[in-house]
């Protein structure tokens, strides 16, 4: 009986484990639609050499005009809209291989060619551009994290 007993209990702690990885995969897994940016990309080097002079975030798209969801190239600085608009952003890729876009609605960077998100705010060659981006949105420099926020981030502290 006693050996039931365990066996019960063994379980429904099991459960319990596997009910909370379920929690925590919702909260942070894909279903939560929380992306991890990437700290590092093998395509910086296509980016403009001059980031600093940008069209405004308010800029339609060059291609169709529609004036939201538009998409900066860094590359050569053409302004165009999303896929969930007309795709010109995505054409401009596959016709001309220029890979690393900024958003002008969240300041994301995408990589087309790693099919990922940068981190702007880590990666020192992104940073002009969604600096200028920002002031050109806002009207104020970003709020950049700390090293000390960024090590913690990554895990890397050297507190334990």
């Amino acid at each position: 009986m006693a050996d039931k007993e365990k066996k019960v209990c063994g379980s429904s702690s099991s459960h319990d484990q596997s009910k909370q990885e379920e929690d925590l995969m919702a909260l942070y897994g894909s279903d939560s639609g929380w992306v991890e940016a990437r700290t590092h990309c093998d395509h910086l080097d296509i980016l403009s050499s001059d980031l600093t002079h940008i069209p405004t975030p308010d800029t339609p798209c060059n291609r169709c005009h529609h004036p939201a969801e538009n998409w900066l190239c860094l590359s050569c600085k053409d302004v165009l809209c999303s896929r969930f608009i007309n795709k010109h952003m995505l054409d401009h890729y596959q016709q001309q291989h220029h890979c690393l876009a900024l958003s002008y609605s969240d300041l994301s960077v995408w990589c087309f060619s790693c099919d990922a998100y940068l981190d702007a705010q880590v990666m020192p060659p992104l940073r002009p551009v969604y600096e200028t981006a920002y002031i050109l949105k806002f009207g104020e420099a970003p709020p950049f994290r700390t090293v000390e926020c960024l090590q913690l981030g990554d895990g890397s502290s050297s507190g334990n």
